[in-house]
């Protein structure tokens, strides 16, 4: 993906929840289309917020940002806040900032439905 590309963010309705999948590196950069596409998503105050990282190979501290204000956002409406599907590389940056404690993190779409 070059740097001139908008980042590709699917969201879509399933079951009272909404599912954001972003595609691609989430960096300075693509990170504003990723927030814009959350605050979308959050704005119908859905029960359930999830997003699934499974497609996400990387991701930088703008992108650990976005991903707080939409845990902010959430929390504020009462909407539950999941991540899924996070890459190794993204899971250790989490581990690394002690944010695995403070988001709900779970391995599957399937079952952040559940959570």
């Amino acid at each position: 993906m070059s740097n001139t590309e908008a980042m590709d963010v699917r969201v879509e309705e399933r079951d009272g929840a909404v599912l954001v999948v972003p595609t691609g590196d989430v960096d300075l950069h693509s990170s504003p289309t990723m927030r814009e596409r959350l605050r979308k998503a959050a704005a119908g105050k859905p029960l359930r917020l999830i997003v699934d990282l499974s497609a996400v190979p990387y991701m930088d501290s703008s992108g650990v940002a976005t991903l707080i204000e939409a845990m902010q956002i959430s929390r504020r409406q009462q909407t539950l806040l999941v991540l899924c599907g996070l890459q190794d590389r993204v899971r250790s940056m989490f581990q690394i900032a002690k944010l695995e404690q403070v988001f709900r993190i779970v391995p599957t779409a399937d079952e952040a439905m559940k959570a």
